[in-house]
């Protein structure tokens, strides 16, 4: 029942507060190990978010874990989520013009628990499209927001973001990176949500 009202029951990554402001963090993460997967929405009809349960079934999330061992591995929290779009290629002009949309990919992680210090101390994916891999230590500039994390509302919080962290010299050196920290059954208003920008 807690965790429809946003109890977050799970391990989350610990980190280092570098700065506090009243509009957000930046903070230091130590080297973890992450489970992620690359995809295409098409691939999940069009879902950006299909690529959950290619990861809840490699920890075994549902059933039986989908990895070598087989070994059930502890949910964490957050769910960090990264969108990318291929950049369209500039072409000598020609007719017809043709409009080609941008490609969207998606990387869906989850960030295994602490236990685990290695990407090799993890149990290998049986699915191919899980690969396991280690992050080192890193800085991110974090805004937290909770409600439903619509592409809309994201934007609008990352550009925030950046405008704060910029405003107080951080440079901003990647992509951002959506966390979130509740299962799909919690109310929205009761959600936890993050925002990062990795900094230096």
């Amino acid at each position: 029942m807690g965790m429809v009202f946003g109890k977050i029951c799970v391990e989350t990554p610990k980190y280092e507060l570098i700065k506090s402001t009243p509009d957000y963090e930046i903070r230091k993460y130590p080297p973890s190990v992450i489970a992620e997967v690359n995809y295409d929405p098409t691939q999940f009809k069009g879902d950006r978010d299909g690529g959950f349960a290619v990861l809840a079934n490699y920890i075994g999330a549902f059933g039986n874990p989908q990895n070598s061992k087989p070994e059930k591995i502890a949910m964490t929290a957050p769910v960090i989520t990264t969108t990318t779009h291929s950049s369209p290629e500039k072409i000598a002009m020609t007719a017809p013009v043709v409009t080609k949309k941008e490609e969207e990919r998606v990387t869906m992680g989850f960030i295994l628990p602490s236990k685990y210090k290695a990407a090799e101390e993890a149990p290998r994916p049986v699915d191919e499209r899980v690969v396991v891999r280690e992050e080192g230590e890193r800085k991110y500039a974090v805004a937290r927001f909770s409600g439903a994390a619509t592409e809309k509302l994201v934007a609008e919080k990352v550009g925030k973001l950046r405008e704060w962290a910029e405003r107080d010299g951080y440079k901003v050196v990647g992509a951002e990176v959506l966390g979130r920290y509740n299962p799909p059954w919690t109310l929205p208003a009761f959600r936890t949500n993050e925002v990062m920008l990795p900094v230096e």
